[in-house]
């Protein structure tokens, strides 16, 4: 049956009109944004097909464009327009964080720094440089690395701080295992790195690993700066 013929209340676009889009579930966003379905299948039918092929929506989110072309209803004019959608996503939230101090907002920071961290399949290390007013002046990723961790040197840390001319910075870094929590070893590059900064009066505000889903955790909250 089509989606066309589904009572009105539970076709995706209307519910979500009706309701609000927390309302849908994974498979029917995701049929919104297919728009149609292939020959057989709803576009709800072939979501969901698709998100027990990929393993769920993350999965599909971040496939590269080989693997999600490779599908049966997905093609590149689908893998161009999921990426313009995900990066407007992250526009907007960098231009809500632009609008006053990040640290009045920890949570919307966090959410920022998945978004631009959560994706690789390596471990990725970045820094988000502040003014002395605490708002954002760039993101920047910093070092990659293999999915066992990322080389982080200081001396380069250092360098891009002050090419930013910034005051403050917030670090961040990605773990593939999902697991949000801190190594040792995150935890001494953490205090060595706050020491270099700190020689040119430059303050470290936090650092935060990403993990799975809304998986983060922030070593200033841990007492671990």
């Amino acid at each position: 049956m089509a989606i066309s013929d589904w009572p009105e209340g539970e076709r995706p676009r209307e519910k979500l009109l009706e309701r609000g889009a927390d309302s849908l579930s994974d498979a029917e966003l995701l049929a919104i944004f297919l728009r149609t379905g292939i020959k057989g299948k709803s576009a709800v039918d072939l979501a969901r097909d698709l998100l027990e092929r990929f393993g769920g929506l993350r999965q599909l989110l971040e496939a590269s464009r080989e693997q999600f072309c490779s599908a049966k209803g997905l093609g590149d004019a689908k893998f161009t327009q999921l990426q313009a959608t995900m990066e407007i996503s992250s526009r907007h939230l960098r231009a809500q964080l632009q609008k006053g101090d990040v640290l009045t907002n920890p949570q919307l920071t966090r959410i920022y720094l998945s978004s631009r961290l959560r994706g690789y399949p390596h471990e990725a290390f970045g820094a988000l440089f502040l003014d002395n007013q605490h708002q954002i002046i760039t993101f920047e990723i910093l070092f990659t690395g293999t999915i066992d961790g990322a080389s982080v040197h200081p001396r380069e840390v250092v360098r891009s701080a002050l090419n930013h001319n910034a005051a403050a910075v917030i670090f961040a870094h990605n773990h593939p295992s999902g697991v949000a929590e801190p190594s040792r070893s995150d935890r001494a590059i953490t205090k060595q790195l706050g020491e270099a900064l700190a020689l040119i009066d430059i303050r470290l505000l936090d650092h935060i690993i990403i993990g799975d889903g809304k998986s983060t955790t922030s070593l200033a909250e841990r007492g671990l700066l």
